[in-house]
């Protein structure tokens, strides 16, 4: 049986999308050491900003107010990059103008993961916004990037346009928050063990493992 392995994220927190390629990491360990492992991965949403206006504001002065200016932006983009850099993404922190509201975003991965495995589309999402510096809060925007993972965009545009999963989302992240998650990455491993932060990929391989052994025990 597959082991159901939920995280709990944002994609506009460049440690989620380095805790994502941790994860995957540690999934191709475990599946090279065992070719009968077997997980599912879903994607739970996590407003780090709800407040932010639908069209989001000015990026650099969100960081500069949140990190104390310019030195301190740039300390710590500093560090993000260089832990980035050892997963292979290339943190273009430059190209990103604006800071979203991510509830459209959030809206668009729980549509998709209906029907589908929704880990291109995360990965695309976090691509877009942190290396291409997309604006990930912009409907047609998301649309796109939707049709750029192989789902339908008109389809995704017109569920993005209406009000569906609005209140779900909403639920979900005050449920998160309910369970003592106050940061992002958060991974629950089979509905046992939770791991916070974008732990290194041993460290989560041995959470599974962990998780396999208690699923196991348990019958």
């Amino acid at each position: 049986m597959a082991l159901m392995i939920d995280v709990i994220s944002d994609v506009v927190c460049p440690w989620c999308y380095i805790g994502k390629r941790h994860l995957e990491s540690a999934l191709a360990t475990l599946s090279a050491d065992d070719p009968a492992f077997e997980a599912t991965v879903n994607w739970h949403p996590f407003e780090l900003n709800p407040e932010l206006p639908v069209h989001g504001i000015e990026r650099r002065r969100y960081l500069e107010a949140k990190f104390g200016g310019p030195e301190g932006t740039r300390a710590v983009h500093g560090r993000i990059r260089e832990a980035g850099a050892s997963v292979g993404i290339a943190f273009d922190f430059e190209r990103v103008a604006v800071q979203p509201n991510t509830l459209a975003a959030h809206r668009l991965i729980s549509w998709a993961q209906r029907d589908h495995d929704a880990a291109d589309l995360v990965e695309r999402l976090f691509a877009a916004y942190f290396v291409e510096g997309r604006d990930v809060g912009d409907h047609a925007v998301l649309a796109a990037i939707a049709g750029e993972a192989g789902l339908d965009a008109v389809a995704a545009r017109q569920w993005l346009d209406g009000d569906a999963a609005r209140l779900d989302i909403a639920a979900m992240v005050e449920r998160a928050r309910a369970l003592g998650v106050s940061g992002v990455p958060f991974f629950i491993f089979g509905n046992r063990l939770a791991v916070s932060g974008a732990q290194l990929s041993h460290v989560l391989a041995d959470a599974i493992r962990q998780a396999r052994t208690m699923s196991q025990e348990a019958g």
